[in-house]
């Protein structure tokens, strides 16, 4: 008798192989044979459960960042919190925001192939901070969206680019402490009514 198949336990696989891949790798540089051979598939089922390779970068990249999204939601009444929050989930999953820097090599200012989903995505950001805006608990000197932009890049600079984090700032413990509280500070900053 044949070994039972379970396709979202294979799918899942698949996903994990392709994120891990396509971190590594980017998007030119990932290969369907080495996500196959982790994942412990076909090809041609990856092919069929996802699509092409760029399809798949494109699913792996959303369903991240809606994780991202469930588990850390824009909190206009804790910015440092949220920031807090932000930096522990990028600690935890260094993959998003490698997916996110490929994904910006890789299509640089062209069109993204889910550019509608990914301006809703980020338009529920840009609202809820608006709505912290309209009562007052954010200031309103910038508007939302840049500011949304703004407070995202300090809390994930450090972990796009670890070098200049290292070099700049400090490798100790210590160093990333204060680095987190100087994030912490100007976000505060940025926000306050």
């Amino acid at each position: 008798m044949g070994a039972v198949r379970d396709p979202e336990a294979t799918r899942a696989r698949i996903f994990d192989a392709a994120v891990a891949e396509f971190a590594r790798h980017g998007i030119a540089g990932a290969r369907i044979d080495r996500i196959a051979a982790e994942a412990k598939a076909n090809k041609q089922l990856i092919y069929a459960y996802f699509g092409n390779k760029a399809e798949l970068f494109t699913k792996v990249l959303d369903k991240c960042m809606l994780d991202l999204a469930v588990a850390v939601p824009v909190d206009p009444d804790d910015i440092e919190g949220w920031i807090d929050r932000l930096l522990d989930y990028h600690a935890a999953h260094p993959e998003l925001l490698r997916l996110l820097f490929w994904e910006g090599l890789e299509y640089g200012t062209t069109e993204l192939p889910d550019e509608a989903e990914r301006q809703e995505h980020y338009a529920r950001k840009v609202a809820t901070l608006r709505d912290g805006q309209e009562r007052g608990v954010v200031s309103d000197a910038i508007p939302a969206r840049d500011l949304l932009f703004l407070l995202v890049a300090l809390a994930n600079w450090a972990a796009v680019v670890p070098q200049m984090k290292r070099i700049l700032v400090g490798g100790a413990d210590t160093d990333a402490d204060r680095l987190r509280a100087s994030i912490k500070e100007a976000a505060r900053r940025l926000v306050a009514p």
